[in-house]
């Protein structure tokens, strides 16, 4: 009675992978667009974590949600603490934490493994 057990990463549609691998791409080169860009890989995420059933996917879409807001949260943060000098400091660190979330992302996806909650 040794069954093969498929993953969710293995089930996921072609379809939900490409939209994964552009919510993905997006986010890459948002800082090169102020951001701008990601704002549209985050509404992509919304719609998609909200649709698929899959949880490999869903968990990959959560991390680029969170990422987007957290990173948006400490943009205000750091812009404000830019009138002392060392936001600047902190905008810095906050890009090197983008580029983290999204190389890391792309690891797991690349390895079949789900995001953490």
């Amino acid at each position: 009675m040794n069954e093969l057990q498929t993953s969710d990463a293995e089930l996921a549609e072609s379809g939900e992978r490409t939209t994964l691998i552009i919510a993905y791409a997006l986010d890459l080169i948002a800082p090169f667009t102020g951001f701008l860009i990601a704002i549209v890989s985050v509404i992509i995420s919304h719609i998609k974590a909200a649709e698929t059933q899959n949880a490999f996917i869903r968990s990959h879409h959560r991390w680029l949600i969170r990422t987007f807001w957290w990173n948006l949260l400490w943009a205000i943060v750091f812009g404000v603490l830019t009138l002392v000098f060392i936001g600047y400091f902190g905008l810095l660190a906050l890009v090197i934490w983008w580029y983290y979330r999204m190389v890391r992302g792309l690891i797991d996806y690349s390895n079949n493994r789900s995001m953490p909650a």
